[in-house]
């Protein structure tokens, strides 16, 4: 009998606690974060950007420059404008105050003019806050002024590549102090005459004698306006031994002003920067010996997606060095392709 009522207030106590015991709480995994909102689909869609490519249009170099901004507005949904500029660093200047006047989210600028032309300009869009970005050529004081907005610089940095270039050239050609070498560039130009700088004192380290050129106006519009320089320098110097061309479009020419000047392939050295469908036939005949490719398709995608980024996200300033390594006949191959599609 007592057994009986033990297990009867056994169980009633169990009941008991049974029903003062907190309610279980309803668990569900978290809810995934919504994705990012896009009109059109596309995260920088609204955006609206000037992009300067930098010389004319259907040109080697820019074009390239110019597919990659392309690629990246259909990547982003940017709302991309483009500015031809013929590598006029006057007319960049003012084809910049022009941009600002058209109230644009943000504008990528060759650095061509230099810090000094440049940067109180870019002050004025800054201050109207227009995000501001530059490729190929680097504006120092801007991007260390402006890189917390948003400011970066895709590109080879100049001075090395230029130093880089002679070095190598001067190895590769097995030439001795006292050969002359002509180089053909930009000194004059703050900024992108470092380029230029930079492959001179490697030359002179090396004990060469260096002629020296300044691309005019006309030729660094259009390379084959150069012709009769180039012929004039190689009449007065047969016995150059090295040429260096410090412009894109002047080493795609490479071919032209060595048939113009009497030579054949093989009987100076020559190098230059920058790939281009013109520069793989040079090597590949045996005109152009050596080419330091600066990868300009990823300036422009690069020049176009800092600026969604900055833009969109608040990102800083990325500083991109697009420049790569050295191209000749031992491995054209591999990147001719690329070229042909105007890809590198």
């Amino acid at each position: 009998m007592k057994a009986k009522i033990l297990l009867s207030l056994i169980v009633v106590a169990t009941f008991v606690m049974a029903a003062c015991a907190p309610a279980p709480v309803a668990t569900q995994a978290p809810a995934a974060p919504a994705a990012p909102a896009a009109a059109g689909g596309k995260w920088c869609s609204g955006t609206k950007i000037v992009f300067f490519p930098g010389g004319t249009a259907g040109g080697g170099f820019e074009t390239v420059v110019y597919n990659g901004a392309v690629q990246a507005a259909a990547d982003t949904g940017a709302d991309v404008q483009y500015v031809w500029s013929d590598w006029d660093p006057a007319k960049m200047t003012s084809q910049f105050t022009q941009a600002m006047a058209t109230k644009p989210d943000g504008i990528a600028i060759m650095g061509h003019p230099g810090d000094t032309a440049f940067d109180p300009l870019i002050d004025q869009a800054e201050g109207q806050g227009i995000f501001v970005t530059s490729m190929n050529t680097q504006l120092p004081d801007a991007q260390a002024k402006y890189s917390a907005a948003g400011f970066g610089y895709a590109g080879a940095i100049l001075y090395q590549a230029g130093y880089a270039l002679g070095t190598e050239a001067v190895k590769r050609a097995g030439l001795k102090a006292g050969d002359k070498a002509f180089l053909w560039g930009l000194l004059a130009q703050a900024g992108r005459g470092e380029r230029t700088k930079g492959v001179k004192e490697a030359l002179e380290k090396a004990g060469l004698t260096v002629i020296y050129q300044e691309i005019d106006d006309a030729t660094n519009k259009s390379a084959a306006a150069g012709v009769p320089v180039f012929t004039g320098i190689f009449s007065a110097n047969p016995d150059i031994k090295l040429v260096v061309t410090d412009h894109g479009n002047l080493t795609g020419t490479i071919q032209t002003f060595l048939q113009a000047a009497g030579k054949k392939p093989g009987d100076v050295y020559a190098a230059g920067f920058d790939m281009s469908g013109n520069a793989v036939t040079a090597i590949k005949g045996g005109w152009l010996q050596l080419v330091i490719d600066q990868q300009q398709y990823l300036q422009g995608y690069f020049g176009v997606l800092q600026l969604c980024l900055a833009k969109k996200y608040g990102f800083s300033g990325l500083q991109i060095d697009t420049g790569a390594g050295f191209v000749d006949k031992n491995n054209v191959d591999q990147v001719a392709g690329f070229v042909t599609k105007q890809i590198r």
